[in-house]
């Protein structure tokens, strides 16, 4: 009686190699991304608007210079529109 399988386990060996060799081609094919034009300007407004900074520190100061002062007015007529235009743009977004 023959106990010795050497030429089945070397078969197997042999498979796993091929397996790995054909595993290890690398990428097949190579996935591009194409944005459209209103996407493109998106991101430029976007970039844009990160520039811009949240408080004006400028207008700010010229406001608490002009407080201190006793010279800042402002009307409330100017006021409301304000916050009206606020809420319509806001419901827009």
């Amino acid at each position: 009686m023959k106990i010795n399988k050497m030429d089945n386990i070397q078969k197997i060996y042999n498979n796993m190699e091929v397996n790995k060799v054909k595993a290890n081609k690398g990428p097949i094919g190579k996935d591009e991304v194409e944005l459209s034009e209103k996407a493109k300007d998106y991101q430029i407004g976007m970039k844009k608007l990160k520039e811009i900074p949240d408080i004006r520190e400028d207008k700010v100061e010229r406001i608490k210079k002009q407080i201190k002062s006793g010279t800042y007015n402002v009307k409330g007529q100017e006021i409301a529109e304000k916050i009206l235009e606020n809420i319509l743009l806001d419901k827009r977004i």
